[in-house]
């Protein structure tokens, strides 16, 4: 299969950067169910922005290419063997290319394979079937809502729902606390599989398998036909919303698949994806490994904004007018105060929140006058720094000055030429790991800002509180639209921990963030956590019997 290698390259390259059909519209819908003039709001406009972004530049869609893990089927006598090389191949390539970040990383050193080749990774599942042709799919699932995958023993007492028994209505409330356990730390509003049954290594297995089936199909089964639409509709209900900055929208798809158990074991496994929610597959001619068919429709032409079949430029995606410009959309607080971002530096408060425009070094005055809700647009010099970083940085000094300096929780995609280093992806990470460092940090360097995702835990922020620092969430997710905003790598530092866990020194101009943990003590994302907690509570009483 001479053509296989090349196959498998365009299959990578596709599901990193086009955003399939069926997931887009999924999207539109949440868009339209989400009131614009509102954080989450803000949120799904950069979102849409982003997934054009990458479209049209064909790079990725998040700057996290996750886990490459592939499901093939061949006929009986295809060489798995030779096709397994090529699959190597073509992921180096995709690598080198930066259609994937490096992210195999041994786990007993740290070191970075840098070409996404090493024990285990990439994942392939090979299963011979009877048909004529191979069948390869293939799901790129990020390191931030891998991470909000969860599994249940039943019977077990979960947080605000009391006991779930083995049956569905045991089922069903261990759905809706995996929705609410992910808050906003797995780029809600996310897809979810479910695996009911098996071990505990079969029920993940399948709880992934079930990310592949297409948004909008029906189960077969009735009983969990209604059981996917009931959490569709009732996670909507929990008040999360996109990013968990509170709203209407926090689950864009629920797929559930059942397989029998042991008598002693009753699993509920959950695999959770981001909205950033890649997967696609082929066919291929077993005689010449080219691509016969695309399994999945393509997102080329599908409109974020609306889910309408039409050809749609960047420039419609956005709120700007010029194609491929970075904008700010417009955004209210949510209690409807409006900040109006559409008169950029103004920084004028027009009820709860404003605009603040602030240039690296930041001051402790600066900082100590933000409040939860403002939306900062930073310029300057800003540093990534992700685990290896904050964990280096807890017994060894910086090798620069962070006195005023922001962080930003982010492994970027970058290619290298004889110009220097490019950012071809720069998006956030999941901030809650950096927690067991990052109030330290904070106080023994003089940091004054963090940006990332899914906001940090207590000690955080009494950390924020008593050095004068701020929390500013991005959009998790958006690697294109944060890309923009930088114009230039000035430096990088510990490139031995490998591209995503380097320490890049960043140029930036009008990234923007939105703050939701400040100097006095406010987390917006602990007052979404409660306040879904409470709503969580109404799902206690039997539903299915």
């Amino acid at each position: 299969m001479q053509q296989f290698e090349d196959s498998i390259y365009n299959l990578i390259v596709e599901t990193s950067t086009n955003l399939p059909g069926d997931v887009r519209r999924a999207v539109a819908k949440g868009r339209a169910l989400e009131d614009r003039a509102t954080r989450s709001g803000l949120a799904l406009a950069t979102i849409a922005q982003n997934i054009g972004m990458a479209e049209q530049q064909t790079s990725p869609i998040c700057q996290d290419t996750g886990m490459p893990t592939f499901i093939i089927h061949t006929p009986v006598g295809i060489n798995q063997i030779e096709m397994k090389k090529d699959i190597f191949s073509a992921v180096q390539r995709a690598t080198k290319n930066g259609k994937l970040r490096p992210n195999s990383v041994d786990s007993l050193t740290g070191e970075n394979s840098g070409d996404n080749l090493g024990a285990g990774t990439p994942v392939i599942h090979f299963e011979q079937w009877e048909e004529e042709g191979i069948d390869v799919r293939l799901i790129l699932k990020g390191g931030g809502c891998e991470n909000k995958n969860i599994q249940y023993s039943l019977p077990a007492e979960l947080e605000g729902l009391g006991k779930a028994g083995r049956d569905l209505d045991g089922i069903r409330k261990c759905i809706l606390h995996a929705v609410y356990q992910a808050q906003g730390q797995g780029c809600s509003a996310g897809f979810i599989g479910v695996g009911i049954g098996g071990d505990r290594t079969t029920g993940y297995e399948l709880a992934k398998k079930q990310l592949f089936r297409k948004v909008d199909d029906v189960n077969p089964s009735e009983d969990l036909q209604k059981l996917e639409d009931y959490i569709l509709e009732n996670a909507n209900k929990l008040g999360i919303g996109t990013m968990g900055f509170g709203g209407e929208v926090t689950l864009l798809g629920c797929k559930v698949g059942v397989m029998n158990r042991l008598p002693a074991s009753f699993f509920v496994s959950v695999a959770y994806n981001c909205w950033a929610f890649r997967r696609q597959g082929v066919l291929v001619d077993p005689t010449t490994g080219g691509i016969t068919e695309w399994l999945y429709e393509s997102g080329t032409g599908i409109s974020v904004e609306d889910g309408t079949e039409a050809a749609v430029p960047v420039a419609a995606l956005s709120e700007s007018s010029e194609a491929g410009s970075v904008s700010v959309p417009s955004i209210t607080s949510s209690h409807g105060a409006g900040s109006g971002l559409e008169n950029a530096g103004s920084g004028t408060a027009t009820g709860g929140s404003r605009e603040v425009r602030l240039t690296t070094p930041i001051s402790e005055e600066d900082v100590r006058s933000l409040r939860v809700g403002d939306v900062v647009i930073l310029s300057g010099e800003m540093h990534t720094g992700r685990d290896a970083l904050h964990k280096y940085l807890m017994d060894h000094e910086a090798p620069v000055d962070l006195n005023g300096a922001v962080i930003y929780h982010c492994g970027p995609v970058m290619l290298k030429d004889e110009e220097g280093w490019h950012v071809k992806a720069a998006g956030p990470t999941t901030s809650i790991r950096e927690e067991p460092y990052q109030g330290d940090i904070l106080k023994k360097f003089g940091i004054r800002a963090v940006i990332g995702k899914g906001g940090m835990g207590s000690k955080t922020l009494k950390a924020l509180q008593e050095h004068g620092g701020v929390y500013l969430n991005a959009i998790g997710g958006a690697a294109q639209y944060y890309a923009e905003c930088i114009k230039k790598v000035n430096a990088v530092d510990f490139m031995e921990f490998g591209i995503p866990e380097a320490m890049w020194h960043l140029q930036v101009d009008g990234f923007a963030a939105i703050v939701t943990m400040d100097a006095h003590g406010n987390s917006l994302h602990a007052d979404v956590e409660k306040d879904s907690a409470a709503k969580l509570a109404q799902f206690r009483e039997p539903v299915f019997q």
